[in-house]
């Protein structure tokens, strides 16, 4: 660069010379060079966050179809459909819902064990194994601990209490189901209440129940 020849940028025309000599114009410089990058990232930010428009993806609406079209063909009778969901902490133990119904439609549910336990009524994974077993115990393969049946779809037997109780670790009121039998179904069902939900085994499911 020859001294004294033009630098040129939007809103500002100084020589060479004049930037040497004057390092406030610099400052000022760098100052709409910071506004400009920030600027440009937020506009990269807010395209990044624009959620995707599914209703007409084939594959999202061929998911929801086939859903349907399995959950009618369950039969009727006088038994549940229930779905393990296993939160770290907390006592709820899923959704129930009749056959027949959606999964929207469904309750999350306390399981009252007098009569029969849960699937997954096994020792907690401890401080101790959490090293080697980690957190989340619907991950393990050669051992099992509370929590190992996560998404496991099950006919369920009993009924309804009535009465709701308090899971402290949640801060939730939930029905009481008492428990009398349960078959399993299927370990793998795929998603409960939509085709791209994400699952977080210390995050409380945005559905709550009906």
């Amino acid at each position: 660069m020859v001294l004294g020849s033009a630098i040129k940028i939007p809103r500002f025309h100084f020589t060479s010379l004049q930037l040497a000599e004057d390092p406030c114009i610099l400052a000022q410089m760098f100052s709409f060079l910071r506004l400009f990058g920030l600027i440009f990232w937020v506009g990269v930010v807010l395209s990044s966050c624009r959620t995707t428009d599914l209703t007409n993806d084939p594959a999202y609406i061929e998911a929801l179809r086939d859903r349907a079209a399995k959950i009618k063909s369950e039969p009727l009778g006088d038994y549940f459909i229930g779905r393990r969901y296993y939160v770290y902490r907390m006592r709820f133990w899923g959704y129930l819902r009749k056959p027949g119904q959606e999964w929207k439609d469904s309750s999350l549910v306390v399981m009252n064990e007098r009569f029969k336990p849960v699937p997954d009524r096994l020792p907690e994974i401890s401080e101790g194994e959490e090293e080697s077993f980690g957190m989340d115990p619907s991950k393990l393969k050669a051992v099992k601990r509370f929590g190992f049946d996560h998404n496991y779809e099950y006919k369920i037997n009993g009924k309804f209490s009535g009465s709701k109780v308090y899971d402290p670790n949640s801060n939730m009121f939930i029905p009481e189901f008492i428990l009398t039998d349960y078959q399993l179904i299927n370990a793998d069902p795929g998603w409960l209440i939509s085709p791209v939900e994400i699952y977080n085994f210390k995050i409380l499911p945005k559905f709550r129940g009906r």
